[in-house]
């Protein structure tokens, strides 16, 4: 457990940190005492560096805690650093990052994951037990899949997103990694608290500890997650994972999800659009490097936005601003938000059937590095963990067993607010696999 583990290895030959802070033993009281934690370079931490992987913010060090960041420092976890990412959250690979990639500790020809692939890496290669990423389309699971590690998006609302440095709001929110669910639940146990400075967040404590017995429960697994474009040795050996929690008493229901033909569109669509909007604000008078003065305002905004944003970025950028223009608002930005409550449409009639769903967190393992140097096949890979973000509920990563000596994660979905349930899932499922 994370309790017993109060040290922290500076020594990271995987480009998992961008900037280290802290060496141990540390002392504290609280729930997390003296426990090092990694925090993902798009939160704030007052005092220390913050770029979510940009060079537009190079330099620049907040004046205040994120709200999550308060919860940790109360409970006695010690911050030992900034975890690399893809740029401001940005990418399936954490290749994205302007201060290069995070290489994969399970094989370092291979990326993390992303985009918190440095806090993934960070505690697949035992610097750190426990850390913060951030999920908008998967970016908490994926690279826990692609590591062999847990980590768990929460319900929308559930965590407070003041102090994160936004991508899209309306999706993203931060969660708990972990090598184990225990941690990941002890984790979530800190995170979770009413901000009266995030209008979005519910007051709903998580004070659970998990259960390992899921006898009874309802299992549902749509026939799309098993589609094209999954490896058939994935879908085996996340099948393999299913199967052995009916064995431990769950109730395995196959069923159906239609919404997944647009989810990935509409995703897109939606993060991009509130992205054009988010980052208007790095104009270089703010925050980070400062632009040219001796320009016009309007052709020095430009020149500083085109050297600094990353390509990924800029695409983004571009896309978003596009699908919120004049004329194609409604063909683009509206069509999405009806596919988007066609997704929530389906997690509910799925909901009244089953108590949670289950499928594969990725379609592949790990990538090699520079494989997805296409970008609309890097966005497919998505397919899997956007849906959980569209309609706001909690999914949670554990791994399930290996294909070409590479981990392979078993996702699980709950209902709104029941982030215990999928953790109780999870835990029953690495009980199981460990007996």
């Amino acid at each position: 457990m994370a309790s017993q583990v109060c040290r922290f290895d500076p020594e990271d030959n995987y480009n998992a940190f961008l900037k280290t802070v802290g060496k141990a033993p540390y002392e504290g009281t609280g729930k997390l005492a003296g426990i090092p934690v990694a925090v993902k370079d798009n939160i704030s931490t007052k005092g220390i560096t913050t770029t979510c992987g940009s060079k537009i913010l190079g330099g620049y060090v907040p004046p205040f805690d994120a709200f999550v960041v308060e919860l940790l420092k109360k409970e006695g976890a010690a911050i030992v650093g900034k975890t690399n990412m893809d740029e401001f959250g940005m990418g399936t690979t954490t290749e994205n990052s302007a201060f290069g990639p995070t290489l994969n500790p399970c094989d370092t020809g291979r990326v993390p994951g992303g985009s918190s692939g440095g806090s993934a890496a960070a505690i697949a290669a035992g610097m750190v037990p426990m850390a913060l990423g951030t999920d908008t389309g998967g970016s908490i699971r994926c690279p826990s899949a692609f590591c062999g590690i847990v980590g768990l998006k929460p319900t929308y609302g559930r965590v407070s997103r003041y102090g994160l440095i936004a991508y899209a709001n309306s999706l993203e929110q931060i969660g708990p990694m972990a090598g184990n669910v225990t941690d990941v639940s002890t984790l979530m146990g800190v995170l979770c608290a009413c901000d009266s400075r995030d209008s979005t967040t519910y007051d709903r404590p998580y004070c659970h500890t998990p259960d390992i017995n899921v006898r009874g429960t309802r299992i549902g697994v749509p026939e799309e997650f098993f589609g094209k474009g999954v490896d058939p040795k994935v879908a085996s050996v996340v099948w393999d994972g299913i199967s052995l929690l009916e064995r431990l008493g769950a109730e395995i229901v196959t069923c159906r999800m239609p919404s997944m033909s647009s989810a990935l569109a509409a995703y897109y669509v939606t993060c991009t659009s509130e992205a054009s909007s988010n980052l208007a604000r790095f104009d270089g008078v703010r925050y980070g490097p400062t632009s040219d003065t001796k320009k016009q305002w309007h052709e020095s905004f430009q020149d500083h936005r085109r050297e600094l944003f990353g390509k990924e970025v800029r695409r983004r950028i571009m896309l978003g601003t596009f699908a919120l223009s004049s004329g194609y608002y409604g063909k683009y930005y509206a069509k999405a938000q009806a596919a988007r409550q066609n997704v929530k449409a389906d997690f509910d009639r799925l909901f009244r059937q089953v108590d949670v769903i289950a499928g594969p967190t990725m379609p592949t393992i790990a990538f090699k590095l520079g494989e997805k140097s296409d970008p609309l096949s890097m966005y497919l890979s998505d397919i899997l963990t956007v849906p959980a973000n569209l309609a706001g509920v909690p999914a949670i990563s554990v791994p399930c067993g290996r294909v070409d000596d590479m981990p392979v994660g078993l996702q699980i979905m709950g209902r709104h607010f029941e982030d215990e349930k999928v953790v109780d899932v999870a835990y029953a499922f690495e009980q199981g696999v460990s007996a």
